[in-house]
């Protein structure tokens, strides 16, 4: 599908989340340094697990509320929210006012994300799908390659720039959204519980994913991708605090140096350059292939990445360690999302993707787990747990594909 023939409204969309993904990569990246120097490796870990449970609800409910009140409302709302959080965290200079602020924006995020992907499901037909979630996939690890390169120069001495302009790029966004784009959600007749408050809501939600996670197939993708999380989540988590320790400096040539912060910001450049480039050819190219296939490659590609970090300590094992971890992040850049948009019926497609975001969220919930524990048993035997769990996953994807073909079978 080409670009000119989408849909307005991810035109605009495409533009504006560009913008603020290059901005919002500046500087996340190395909060973790930031909130670990701050408060401790283990205070640190324990926040951080804090602030995704609260992601976790505001996923709860951002499904409820993009179905029920529409895809565009949820994201304006969202974009706002984070502007202003971001805003806050610019002017002030305590690292706990800092972490709240981070935390409201995650839980505004989480928001953002069943309604944006709800969006993609309603304007695109199922075909074309794959080809436009590669294509924002792209521009995200555009700005992956961009953000990371600026933000390792000046994060630490414009932090103050970085955050506003992050504000200001956000509240961009959402006057773009409000004005130029369109409602895509199905009709929906109005209810009484639409004045319900929010613990009803979260009450209703429990009771409306215990539905859908009654599908076996659904639940062990959750599950697969929850464990599969351990691995890709380290990459704003543990790998930017081992860079740092592991690679105090690298000289090229004897002339110009990095330090740790600044080959942290390298690698995901490098992470981001590689998706960027191979992202839409890539998706092409696996779509060749059973999904079955794809997904455990994906996971064994984490599981060596993982490995590679452990018993390579230095600039060039981290290059090659990263180029491995970006070959499983491409290979279902595109099929996630596709795979979801299948099982999802039309009037509950912002539920199911909510549902499905659970993964990253529950996710990035347990992974923060990762920097005490390393603390605690070494950097080496951390990696290592986290390529076994990696591998567990990739068993957890063929029963569910075996269930699958059972289940199709049947019907």
């Amino acid at each position: 599908m080409r670009l000119r023939d989408w849909d307005k409204n991810l035109k605009i969309r495409l533009i504006g989340e560009a913008l603020m993904n290059v901005t919002f990569w500046m500087f996340f990246p190395f909060l973790t340094i930031y909130f670990t120097e701050s408060f401790g490796k283990g205070t640190a870990g324990v926040l951080l697990i804090g602030s995704q449970i609260f992601s976790v609800i505001a996923n709860l409910l951002g499904g409820y509320y993009a179905d029920r009140y529409g895809r565009k409302k949820m994201m304006v709302i969202s974009a706002c929210g984070q502007g202003i959080a971001f805003f806050i965290f610019a002017i002030t200079n305590m690292p706990l006012i800092g972490f709240i602020c981070f935390s409201v924006a995650s839980i505004f995020g989480s928001f953002y994300y069943p309604a944006s992907q709800a969006m993609v499901a309603d304007v695109v037909n199922e075909k074309d799908r794959s080809d436009v979630f590669a294509v924002f996939y792209t521009s995200t690890n555009i700005a992956v390659v961009i953000g990371p390169l600026v933000g390792g120069i000046f994060f630490a001495y414009y932090r103050f720039e970085l955050l506003l302009a992050s504000a200001f790029v956000c509240i961009v966004l959402a006057f773009l959204l409000w004005k130029f784009t369109r409602e895509t959600s199905p009709i929906q007749e109005k209810r009484e519980d639409q004045s319900d408050k929010w613990h009803q809501v979260l009450k209703k939600q429990f009771s409306s994913y215990g539905i859908i996670f009654k599908d076996r197939v659904f639940l062990l993708f959750i599950v697969a991708g929850v464990l599969i999380g351990q691995t890709f989540m380290q990459l704003d988590l543990l790998i930017p605090v081992y860079t740092k320790e592991a690679i105090n400096k690298f000289s090229f040539f004897q002339h110009f140096t990095l330090n740790g912060e600044q080959i942290y910001g390298f690698i995901l450049s490098e992470n981001g350059f590689l998706v960027a480039l191979f992202t839409v050819s890539i998706t092409r190219w696996v779509a060749k292939f059973k999904e079955k296939k794809v997904f455990i490659l994906s996971c064994i590609c984490y599981a060596i990445s993982m490995y590679f970090f452990a018993i390579f300590p230095n600039l060039w094992g981290f290059v090659i360690a990263m180029a491995i971890f970006s070959l499983g992040e491409l290979v279902v850049a595109g099929i996630q999302q596709t795979f979801i948009s299948k099982l999802a019926p039309e009037h509950m497609r912002g539920q199911y993707f909510a549902a499905a975001s659970l993964r990253y969220t529950i996710a990035r919930t347990i992974a923060p787990i990762s920097i005490p524990l390393a603390s605690f048993i070494g950097y080496f035997q951390t990696f290592n747990i986290l390529a076994i769990i990696a591998v567990l996953s990739a068993g957890i994807y063929i029963i569910m594909f075996n269930k699958l073909q059972t289940k199709q079978k049947s019907i």
